[in-house]
């Protein structure tokens, strides 16, 4: 039996990326690089000429004297952890199929519990802007989707108590191999609610299949084309196989969640949704992922600690 190839593709192995970025000058120069391609730009008057204050790790402009951090206007921005702990989260993070706690993250870089959870959350809304900045297109696949276990107050169904909606979508090639998936969370399963999830999240004329759900012909008011498929057999739903991608993409995440955290709360459940899109959709090249993700990550604006715990409402 021929082993797939990206299953048994090598990755970046630890000793690969220790040597790599195993000290805080092979971290700095790469996230260098990523913010100033050309060389050094000043922010506020554009000069490129400047020298670096080694005592206080900033770079100053020879012509206006501007002072620049490296990481200010980052998801780095005000850290004071070394950059050498951010690159090891980013590994761990972005190389972990199931995921990674915050407890097991944090005794693996050698920070508290909180320390490695904020690092956690910042990383995952980098990956959630990422990956929501790609709209999908072509043949798209969509289902209603739901986490977490109800509530015995005697309400079952979609309308269960406890339960979190999200959209669950996953484009595919013209042969059914899937290719992008996007797991949103939305605040109930209307069409006006899929009209604005469609809007952000799918490219205009995208052909849009769905179960036929009241709610999905939304999509049409965002110039996307809809196809409704309502298939039920004997054994089951889904006789052609149309959802069988996005069925095992749902199963998939859920079973990764469940055995990975102890609890995923729902303002927080959009950033741990895009960071298994975001590994899934990069799945055919493991080893660039540390780079692309830090090379992402310098161009997030800050997400402060006060941003970090608002709830995320729609998509």
């Amino acid at each position: 039996m021929a082993k797939n190839p990206i299953q048994f593709q090598k990755g970046l192995s630890l000793t690969a990326f220790l040597a790599q970025y195993g000290d805080e000058s092979k971290c700095y120069h790469p996230l260098f690089t990523f913010r100033w391609p050309q060389g050094f730009v000043c922010p506020k008057c554009g000069h490129t000429d400047h020298c670096q204050i080694a005592s206080r790790k900033v770079l100053q402009c020879n012509y206006c004297h501007t002072q620049t951090s490296l990481t200010a206007g980052t998801i780095f921005a005000s850290t004071k952890l070394p950059l050498t702990v951010w690159f090891l989260a980013i590994y761990l993070i972005s190389q972990a199929k199931n995921g990674i706690s915050s407890l097991h993250l944090g005794r693996t870089l050698g920070v508290s519990a909180n320390t490695a959870l904020r690092i956690k959350h910042k990383l995952q809304q980098t990956m959630k802007e990422r990956d929501d900045s790609q709209p999908l297109h072509e043949l798209v696949v969509i289902d209603d989707a739901y986490w977490g276990g109800k509530k015995y107050d005697g309400v079952r169904g979609r309308g269960a108590t406890g339960k979190t909606p999200f959209v669950a979508s996953i484009s595919l090639t013209e042969e059914g191999h899937p290719v992008k998936m996007r797991l949103s969370k939305v605040i109930g399963f209307t069409k006006e609610e899929l009209t604005g999830w469609a809007k952000k999240h799918l490219n205009p004329d995208t052909l849009v299949v769905s179960d036929g759900l009241n709610c999905f012909p939304g999509v049409e008011d965002a110039d996307c084309e809809h196809e409704p498929i309502i298939s039920r057999t004997e054994n089951g739903y889904d006789e052609f196989g149309v959802f069988k991608w996005v069925n095992i993409m749902i199963g998939s995440v859920k079973n990764a969640l469940h055995g990975t955290y102890h609890h995923v709360s729902p303002s927080h459940l959009p950033r741990y949704l895009a960071e298994f899109c975001y590994r899934f959709n990069r799945r055919f090249e493991l080893h660039t992922m540390v780079d692309r993700l830090a090379y992402v990550a310098m161009r997030t604006p800050p997400m402060p600690q006060r941003l970090l715990k608002l709830a995320e409402v729609r998509w």
